[in-house]
């Protein structure tokens, strides 16, 4: 059954009920009533994202265009290298999030995938939208492109594109599971160099405006990360088949391959800029995949500790969800139930 490919849901089945019997392989009719819906807890998920919306044109841009030949030349390769490497995994994630709702049978679901989708076309604009304002079209599309060719890059790339393809090609209820995994290792540790150094501009004083459209997209990476988690749980305990110490490995092996990543990719994009200890910034990123993982309702796979970068809770102190309830209800064999202390808390 788990290699059984997934039927695309059709639009409409008036002899289903309205609320679904499953996330996927349910019957539904398609119609989606919020006030009754399998999961309830997730329409305040459905709420908090549409009340972080927002708009890049809303950030006025005008101060960090007057500092930006104030940076050095490091800083400005750096800053223009992490923009558009950012910009390419929003670019691969806004589809993808899309193909998922063909197959996804519940209606509650399928709303939130619509909405993550749309704010990460958001987030994909936003870049473009800090570039327009700092260099020409001509050094934007040199940029990009060498976002395609970089070989650190491919590589980073290609752990989440495997996985996205796979499930393009033959989409089956254990590439779905192996998507979504690969989802939480693209906007739960991906993303976390480039915030780093955005932010550490920021405490310098330096293009503030910037850092503070990192601060929403963080904001909102937050919570996808921390929805598909809850996918990967209900979709684990719906699917007892999927339910399996391999796959349990293959979450630890996964995001600990992602996290490998991360690092080496700070130590080649990092390398040169004042203010950010490497080692240290590769405890953080162990820090986060902790989170991942108590999230996924798993234990740590690194070390506890504190979060050992303190200064990136100045600029995220913001971004974090003042409701802390666990989506999960139902019981899972292999899974513990995510609870505020060793679930979602701030970064």
């Amino acid at each position: 059954m788990v290699n059984e490919t997934l039927n695309k849901i059709k639009l409409l089945n008036p002899e289903y009920p309205n609320k679904s019997t499953g996330i996927i392989n349910g019957k539904t009719s398609g119609l989606l009533n919020w006030n009754d819906i399998a999961y309830p807890q997730m329409y305040d998920l459905y709420q908090t994202l549409l009340s972080n919306f927002w708009k890049a044109q809303e950030i006025n841009m005008q101060d960090d265009i007057k500092q930006w030949d104030s940076l050095n030349e490091t800083e400005k390769d750096v800053f223009l290298r992490i923009n558009t490497q950012l910009a390419s995994l929003d670019s691969l994630q806004t589809p993808t999030m899309s193909q998922v709702m063909d197959y996804v049978t519940d209606s509650s679901f399928k709303a939130i995938f619509a909405v993550i989708s749309q704010q990460e076309a958001v987030h994909n604009e936003s870049y473009s939208y800090i570039l327009s304002s700092l260099v020409p079209l001509q050094e934007q599309n040199q940029r990009f492109n060498e976002a395609k060719d970089d070989p650190i890059v491919q590589k980073r790339n290609k752990l989440i594109l495997d996985a996205y393809e796979q499930f393009r090609n033959e989409p089956t209820p254990i590439h779905l599971f192996k998507l979504a995994v690969n989802s939480i290792n693209l906007e739960g540790i991906y993303f976390y160099a480039g915030f780093a150094f955005f932010y550490n501009l920021a405490r310098r004083q330096k293009m503030l405006k910037t850092s503070t459209m990192i601060s929403y997209i963080q904001r909102d990476e937050m919570q996808h990360a921390y929805f598909i988690s809850q996918f990967i749980r209900i979709l684990l305990t719906e699917n007892p088949e999927l339910n399996t110490g391999e796959n349990v490995d293959y979450i630890y092996r996964t995001i600990g391959k992602a996290v490998e990543l991360e690092k080496e990719w700070s130590r080649f994009i990092l390398k040169d800029i004042e203010g950010i200890d490497l080692d240290e910034f590769e405890n953080y990123v162990e820090y986060l995949a902790n989170k991942r993982f108590r999230q996924l309702g798993l234990k740590n796979l690194y070390p506890e500790r504190e979060n050992p970068m303190p200064w990136i809770h100045v600029f995220s102190d913001e971004m974090i969800n003042e409701t802390k309830s666990d989506f999960f209800e139902q019981k899972s064999r292999t899974y513990t139930k995510v609870t505020q202390s060793n679930g979602f808390d701030e970064l």
